[in-house]
């Protein structure tokens, strides 16, 4: 590389990366076939539009790269195509979800999503995002008591406030959201009809949203529960258990359709893709999907299927281990590659930001992270996030979580504790 100021901080960063620890739910380790492709020639072409309709000519084998990662999404996640629509241009998460919010709910309507103290995503409605600027956020959370959901009382917020839409899937939920119940509930909620007939007659009822951002790898390990068969539209980051880019993915059903400005009924999947294009971006990375349709395909392995089930079974015992050494773990434990954990244990310990500046200087990379009814600042909460899914891309085991656990002890109480 001829600039070798870049060259130089590329190689620090490799050497960070090899040297450290990484317990970030959120983060990953990608093959050099993904790495690859993010860095192919596809860097250099511009694709504004959808296969076969772009706005540029020399399409040919962008068009190809995208119509094969659309058929490997939709392969991997077990759905026909014919009922089954997905968009692979999405830049990331938060831009993905943004769009289903602009094509399916109007401007000023209710979102019901998890607040972001309990394990919600600042795009489920929070006010400091815009998905909080321009809907109004029906905010819910995990009982109090047991740190879980509560799909009763879930039921009853639905029913009282008749969202347009509800968001499952979060971004510090360490359990099994039982989408079947969410179903049941989106069923029962629909939005106020302007004709004078119930909510639930005719079919009207809430739009049920999953992301599976966090889980979507395990999904496709057959590891955690599929959301399809219950939700209309599931979004999804690529970088997180899917061990793919940086990028995301929206998956919407063909037989679900709204009423346009000019009577028609139009699909959700034409809605979401005019809100991708022209809605919020330009020209899509061809160079991403290249690398995110190398992921699906890696994913669709049988070694994926055991790496997403070793996935969980790390961060069992890592939850297991660190909670015989006295650590408060909320909901009691993981279902799923992350645990939050309470390290200010009300003021007997210490803040999530303390605990993660002195892991991080131990080789040891978490993020601070609020629990549920926080008490602290967003920017100094009581809590952390641990994940497990890039540790088991490098091959971690049980016996490894074991010590890592007692090293993360260590660490807190300057114990010592043993190395990993």
């Amino acid at each position: 590389m001829k600039d070798k100021q870049i060259e130089k901080l590329i190689k620090a960063e490799e050497a960070r990366q090899k040297k450290t620890i990484s317990l970030i739910a959120s983060e990953n380790y990608v093959s050099d076939d993904v790495l690859k492709a993010l860095g192919s020639k596809f860097t250099n072409k511009y694709s504004e539009g959808y296969p076969g309709k772009r706005y540029y000519k020399g399409q040919t084998y962008t068009d190809q790269v995208e119509e094969l990662c659309r058929e490997r999404a939709l392969k991997l996640f077990k759905l026909s195509p014919e009922k089954w629509a997905v968009n692979v241009q999405p830049l990331s998460g938060s831009p993905a979800n943004l769009a289903v919010y602009v094509a399916l709910v109007p401007a000023g309507g209710k979102v019901m999503g998890m607040s972001l103290d309990h394990g919600g995503h600042l795009t489920h409605g929070h006010k400091v995002s815009a998905t909080g600027k321009y809907w109004m956020q029906v905010p819910y959370g995990v009982n109090k008591n047991t740190e879980v959901l509560d799909y009763d009382e879930l039921k009853k917020l639905a029913i009282a406030e008749k969202p347009a839409m509800i968001i499952a899937g979060y971004t510090a939920y360490p359990r099994i959201v039982d989408f079947k119940k969410f179903r049941e509930i989106a069923n029962a909620c629909g939005p106020i009809r302007t004709d004078g007939a119930s909510p639930t007659s005719n079919g009207a009822r809430a739009i049920l949203m999953v992301d599976m951002s966090h889980f979507a790898g395990l999904v496709a390990g057959g590891a955690y529960p599929s959301p399809f068969e219950y939700a209309d539209v599931v979004t999804t980051t690529v970088h997180k258990t899917l061990r793919g880019p940086r990028s995301a993915l929206i998956f919407s059903r063909k037989d679900k359709t709204k009423t346009s400005v000019k009577g028609n009924e139009i699909s959700f999947s034409e809605l979401i893709d005019k809100a991708v294009f022209p809605g919020l971006q330009g020209g899509p990375h061809m160079n991403q999907i290249a690398a995110v349709a190398v992921a699906l395909k890696e994913a669709s392995t049988p070694a994926f299927k055991k790496y997403a089930k070793q996935v969980i079974k790390n961060a069992k015992v890592l939850s297991d281990e660190l909670k015989k050494l006295g650590w408060k773990i909320i909901s009691g434990g993981t279902d799923s590659h992350l645990i939050l954990m309470d390290t200010f244990m009300n003021g007997k310990g210490m803040s999530g930001a303390e605990a993660s500046d002195k892991l991080e200087k131990e080789g040891i990379i978490v993020n601070k992270n609020t629990i549920p009814n926080e008490t602290r600042s967003p920017v100094d909460p009581s809590g952390i996030r641990l994940g497990t899914a890039g540790e088991t891309t490098r091959g971690a085991k049980e016996k490894d979580m074991i010590k890592l656990a007692k090293r993360i002890d260590g660490v807190l109480f300057r114990k010592g504790g043993d190395k990993f």
